[in-house]
């Protein structure tokens, strides 16, 4: 038996489309008509009248084949229109025939206990609304609404039921949190993503980001929200620290990755912190640490850049461990007053039983204005306790340079390592950063040293080079 799939709306269109064609061929013949039809002869002779007669003549044959055609498509798009108007009436009366079973089917659950057995929750609409809940055997959990106003924080997003995406956090209102993420699937559904915080315009620091929401048995936690970011030129404030990911399946499942910092104002103020990346259940990665945000870039006092995010822990059973976050970049290193650097990496997650230690984050790198310092590099994580070798250490940012003839900045450290437990080889220290140029230059940093090797077998990491 021929299945046949139609969509309506496509069909109406394209019935549309047609008709449009039609008037324009309609008008495109009556303006054609008269000065075809009507030819007048060139001369007096015979045969120049015998000419004009006969493209006359074609002309007439051709409106009266133009006629005919105009006909036959104005039959065909009415044809088509009526067969969408068909499709579209089939449609809503199943529609309506499903909606009827549906609401047959969720009416005891949700009298006895307020939710549905089948269907998506709502979605918030008032600032700062939750999302409602899925339904219990399936459905998405509802997004939560936009706080909108200052002060108000995103809403929370809705929780599946048995099989279900969880639903993602409302954005904060100015300065607030973003929501944080939906639950997933009790059996089946990843976490919802968490909020991004509040950016401010006029003073203040931006909101943190909403956590991304956990899985159930299989799934992958939701990525955790963007922190908030200060924006402006005259009154400082500091970029919103990133969500944390949510985390993985209890039996399957990676972490989330954390959110990113939040920028400082362009007046001033330090980066956000980046998110923790989430950890994974039973098996499966962790999640990826959240870059730091930008320090502010005007001032007279020293801004820094955002630390990155610890990398999530690797599935207990299985799984390696998170990378961690870059540090942000420095923000301005002041007139004088305080010394301000590049953010530091974010430490590489740990993995469980098997599996390799993330590695660690880059530092910041410094601004350049001023002569800013690099951010150090994160370590590596460790590797599994029976197998699996250290994580990489995170290579130091560079120290930025001076632009007015003053000591430039240093570059930072290389993370160190992360070690083998039982059997695996240490992770290789992180390079260090160069050093900025300016008067006097400055030095490169120091090298990470390398992580130990596993205790029953494995070897020691090399040392990170120094800047």
């Amino acid at each position: 038996m021929a299945h046949v799939v139609a969509a309506p709306d496509a069909v109406s269109a394209a019935a549309t489309d047609l008709a449009n064609i039609g008037s324009a061929l309609r008008a495109a013949n009556a303006a054609a008509a008269a000065p075809t039809t009507g030819v007048i002869a060139p001369g007096a002779d015979e045969v120049s009248a015998a000419i004009a007669a006969l493209f006359s003549d074609h002309a007439t044959a051709y409106q009266a084949l133009s006629t005919r055609i105009a006909g036959f498509h104005s039959q065909f798009a009415q044809a088509l229109n009526g067969a969408s108007e068909a499709y579209a009436a089939a449609e809503a009366a199943n529609t309506a025939l499903l909606q009827q079973a549906l609401n047959l089917i969720n009416a005891p659950t949700a009298a006895l206990l307020g939710r549905p057995l089948i269907g998506d929750g709502a979605h918030g609409t008032a600032p700062g609304q939750a999302g409602g809940a899925g339904g219990l055997l399936w459905g998405n959990g509802g997004n939560g609404a936009a706080g909108r106003n200052p002060g108000i924080p995103g809403g929370a997003g809705g929780a599946a039921g048995l099989i279900g995406n969880g639903g993602a956090g409302g954005i904060g209102g100015a300065g607030a949190a973003g929501g944080p993420g939906g639950h997933g699937g009790w059996l089946f559904g990843n976490g919802g993503m968490g909020g991004p915080g509040g950016s401010t315009v006029a003073g203040g620091n931006g909101g943190l980001g909403g956590a991304g929401g956990a899985a159930g048995l299989f799934g992958f936690g939701g990525a955790g929200g963007l922190g908030g970011h200060a924006i402006s030129d005259v009154a400082e404030g500091s970029g919103g620290g990133g969500g944390v990911g949510g985390r993985g399946g209890w039996l399957f499942g990676g972490g989330g990755t954390g959110g990113a910092g939040g920028f400082a104002a362009t007046a001033g103020g330090d980066g956000g912190l980046g998110g923790t990346g989430g950890a994974a259940g039973l098996i499966g990665h962790g999640g990826t640490g959240g870059i730091g945000g930008f320090g502010g870039t005007i001032g007279t006092e020293g801004f820094f850049g955002g630390n990155g995010g610890t990398g999530g822990h690797g599935g207990l059973l299985v799984g390696d461990g998170g990378d961690g976050g870059a540090g942000g970049v420095s923000g301005f290193g002041g007139l004088g007053a305080a010394f301000a650097a590049g953010g530091i990496g974010g430490t590489g997650g740990d993995a469980g039983l098997f599996g390799a230690g993330g590695a660690g984050g880059r530092g910041g790198h410094g601004l350049g204005v001023v002569g800013e310092a690099g951010g150090h590099g994160g370590a590596g994580g460790n590797g599994g306790w029976l197998y699996g070798g250290g994580g990489e250490g995170g290579r130091g940012g560079n120290g930025g340079n001076h632009e007015f003839q003053g000591p430039a900045g240093v570059g930072g450290d290389g993370g160190a390592g992360g070690s083998a437990r039982l059997i695996g080889d240490g992770g290789a220290g992180g390079a260090g950063g160069s050093g900025g140029i300016g008067i006097p230059n400055a030095a490169g940093g120091a090298g990470g040293s390398g992580g130990t090797g596993g205790s029953l077998s494995g070897s020691a990491g090399t040392a990170g080079p120094d800047g």
